[in-house]
């Protein structure tokens, strides 16, 4: 019961968001599949997949102006319309040079309405239930995701009725949002970058979040291809995608609160190397449901390593830090992905479908070297410990929901600062003389 009341503020922004991903999750393998069936190569298809990921980054600079000025539900109805017409606008311009430009739109209107809804639940959460209700929209968001896939059964992707089922669904998200009653929230200021300096003390969880992007990035887009050329039909194809998402869903969390109680960067050092070794193994599974399984594995750990990059990054920061550093840790992981479907297109269109295997082992095994250099080299300055949190790559509204609230003790000692600034200042020098 409890809850049930806990959830009772932020339902209708649940049930918009499961019916948003449903549209997302459905159109983004959709394509992909129907690219294929056209004719493109894994090139073009990976050109046209990265505009979504370039929309997205740029959505992160625009959608808090957007909201400023026209308000949360203007702006959601707004970037609704624009996602639902762009998926049925795909059905008109069969073209790889018009699908570009309308995945960079989708993208950047994809963001902001995700950009909307969690600034919306941030809102809505109270303080002490932050946490819990993180939790259940990683769920939602997960599971809406995962069941996405299997919508690809409804009909064959070289016909109509799967473009318009997402159009009604991105459609239909627009209806819990605009008939509630609650007062619209206040999106803040973007907080100003810190790149620089996180660059300078925080290198490895900034190349986990990028190089993670590089992996993610291929994954999204291009599995539906490696499935197709491996001979799954449009269902087989729905059920990798799924597999790895609910593999990715289950392993998050054991992993992550692994991680809270050692070593992080070395938790980290093991899941990437483990994720390439997978990796390498798929091209040689000989079966199917061997390959389903390696894809379950590689879901569980590869979708736990932004999380983890995330949660390292927090070890490391002052609170009034997080998220600044957690909203430039999202750029970087969106820049690898915007350039990893090109990547690994252009390498699946030199080698074949198990190029994609190949390229995702080769990030990971080039992400394990890093950090086994970085913890030989350098020991990562840790202010305190983190609470790992699951999520996949959203918006910056969400990351305020993580910071955890109950080490405000501690940051209200001001000889913790101090502590704090003569360790970093000892770790940069140490650094440079390495």
């Amino acid at each position: 019961m409890r809850s049930l009341a806990m959830l009772k503020p932020v339902k209708s922004i649940l049930c918009s968001v499961a019916l948003l991903l449903l549209g997302n999750g459905l159109l983004n393998t959709l394509l992909t599949l129907r690219g294929t069936g056209e004719g493109f190569s894994s090139a073009v298809l990976g050109m046209i997949m990265s505009g979504y990921f370039v929309g997205f980054i740029c959505g992160t600079w625009v959608s808090g102006r957007l909201i400023r000025r026209m308000g949360h539900i203007r702006t959601f109805g707004f970037c609704a319309s624009i996602c639902a017409s762009v998926a049925l606008l795909h059905l008109v311009f069969i073209n790889p040079w018009v699908w570009l430009p309308l995945r960079v739109a989708y993208g950047l209107s994809f963001i902001t309405l995700i950009t909307v809804i969690e600034s919306w639940l941030n809102s809505q959460a109270a303080s002490q239930e932050r946490g819990r209700i993180f939790a259940v929209y990683m769920v939602v968001n997960l599971g809406a995701l995962a069941t996405a896939q299997q919508l690809l059964r409804l009909s064959s992707p070289q016909g109509f009725l799967l473009f318009v089922v997402i159009a009604i669904l991105i459609s239909w998200a627009l209806l819990p949002i605009t008939m509630t009653r609650r007062v619209q929230p206040r999106i803040s200021e973007r907080p100003k970058s810190s790149l620089r300096a996180l660059l300078g003390f925080a290198p490895l969880a900034v190349a986990s979040a990028a190089l993670s992007g590089l992996a993610m990035g291929a994954f999204w887009s291009m599995t539906p291809v490696y499935a197709t050329q491996l001979g799954f039909d449009i269902g087989g194809v729905g059920l990798v995608m799924s597999v790895a998402i609910i593999g990715g869903a289950l392993l998050q969390i054991p992993i992550g609160r692994f991680s809270d109680k050692h070593d992080r960067p070395r938790v980290m050092t093991w899941v990437v190397l483990f994720a390439a070794l997978v990796a390498a193994a798929m091209p040689f599974a000989p079966s199917r449901e061997v390959l389903l399984g390696l894809y379950f594995i590689w879901g569980g750990l590869a979708f736990s390593l932004y999380p983890l990059a995330v949660a390292q990054l927090i070890d490391q920061l002052h609170q009034d830090e997080i998220v600044s550093g957690s909203a430039d840790m999202l750029v970087m992981h969106g820049a690898g992905c915007a350039v990893a479907p090109i990547a690994a297109g252009s390498l699946m269109t030199a080698v074949g479908g198990h190029g994609l295997p190949i390229y995702i082992a080769c990030v990971f095994i080039l992400l394990w070297g890093y950090a086994i250099y970085r913890r030989r080299r350098v020991t990562a300055l840790v202010t305190h410990t983190a609470h790992f949190e699951p999520m996949v790559q959203s918006s910056a509204e969400a990351l305020e929901l993580i910071v955890d609230d109950t080490q405000g003790d501690l940051f209200d000692d001001p000889s913790f600062y101090e502590e704090h600034e003569r360790e970093r200042l000892k770790k940069v020098l140490l650094s440079s003389k390495a």
